[in-house]
């Protein structure tokens, strides 16, 4: 079942420098949904279903494998991993002819609601693989998610920042040998960090596309300003503030912003604003006056206004929903098919 705690991932605090990056990536949420670690040996393989709204992190500690995602075949040897990044059925194989069996009908070992222990195979060649499938959550987090391609892989030796992969990859490993106090706590947290790297390597690395919240994102200037709008959106921003912010004059920043993520500067804070609100009505009971001021509104009515023209629904409502709402959903039945 998907565990209640919301893992949070950190990169570097608001404000430390001017990296529109790490700015924005700080504020990235998953909540751990699924950890396995995984003994298994040739021939074997491993059919995952689709998991919407998901995240999914295989990372091989020892041995190799294959991963299929569509037409899409990766080798991943042993210090490799992978990012899938929504969910997308998959499958992972000793080699590229063997059998699969679906994820779900394979026994494991149920070490707690989140963490388990599976243990399959024909008794071959070995391979130990440590496995994550974490939920999107929050707007920032599914606006990343959705701009990046369905498979991001990784290998530890081509770390360029100092072996800071390989040590997660090591702790990662060391923690899979064997059941310990604690495994679960120390796992959810390493892939957090790991989906971090992977993804700060990739945006390092990536071409950038010519325009789109991307493009703006990793722009020196309008990236600092997007920066600054995701980490403190309460921040009393005018126009000229947020120049100032990405070190242009006002309307350079204004055409440069637009033309690089389609919307006029102050129409996207507004509409960031009112999705961050919406993520807090969801996820916590603070009062609605509380909210509304922390992302910038000094009159409740006027957020309420605002609110409901942005969603359609009153933030009242959605408090509403999100008390009487379901539970939280079993990760099997996130499953389709």
């Amino acid at each position: 079942m998907v565990n209640p705690r919301t893992a949070t991932t950190g990169v570097v605090p608001p404000g430390a420098g001017p990296d529109g990056f790490g700015d924005s990536l700080h504020l990235l949420r998953f909540t751990g949904a699924l950890y396995c670690r995984a003994e298994v040996t040739a021939p074997w393989g491993v059919d995952f279903p689709p998991f919407p709204g998901c995240v999914m992190l295989p990372v091989v500690l020892a041995g190799r494998c294959i991963l299929e995602v569509g037409a899409e075949r990766h080798l991943l040897e042993a210090g490799s991993a992978a990012l899938i990044t929504r969910g997308v059925p998959h499958r992972m194989l000793s080699t590229t002819d063997a059998a699969s069996t679906p994820l779900f009908d394979i026994p494991v070992e149920q070490l707690s609601d989140t963490y388990e222990h599976m243990r399959f195979g024909g008794g071959g060649e070995a391979a130990r693989v440590a496995y994550a499938a974490m939920q999107v959550d929050g707007p920032l987090t599914a606006r990343l998610t959705a701009q990046l391609p369905d498979v991001i892989r990784v290998d530890a030796w081509d770390d360029g920042e100092g072996g800071a992969f390989q040590a997660v990859l090591r702790l990662l490993a060391r923690e899979a040998e064997e059941i310990r106090p604690g495994g679960e706590a120390v796992m959810t947290r390493l892939a957090d960090i790991l989906v971090i790297q992977v993804l700060r390597r990739w945006l390092a690395t990536v071409d950038a596309p010519p325009t789109g919240w991307l493009a703006g994102l990793r722009d020196p200037h309008v990236g600092r300003a997007l920066g600054g709008m995701h980490g403190h959106p309460g921040e009393e921003w005018t126009l000229a503030s947020l120049a100032r912010q990405a070190s242009m004059s006002r309307s350079a920043f204004a055409e440069r912003f637009t033309a690089l993520v389609g919307e006029p500067p102050m129409r996207y804070l507004a509409g960031w604003r009112l999705e961050r609100a919406h993520a807090e009505l969801m996820a916590t009971d603070e009062p609605i006056a509380s909210i509304s001021r922390r992302v910038g509104y000094s009159s409740e009515a006027a957020f309420s206004r605002a609110f409901k023209r942005h969603h359609g629904v009153t933030p009242g409502a959605v408090r509403r929903g999100a008390e009487t709402g379901p539970p939280p959903t079993p990760i099997r039945a996130l499953a389709v098919g």
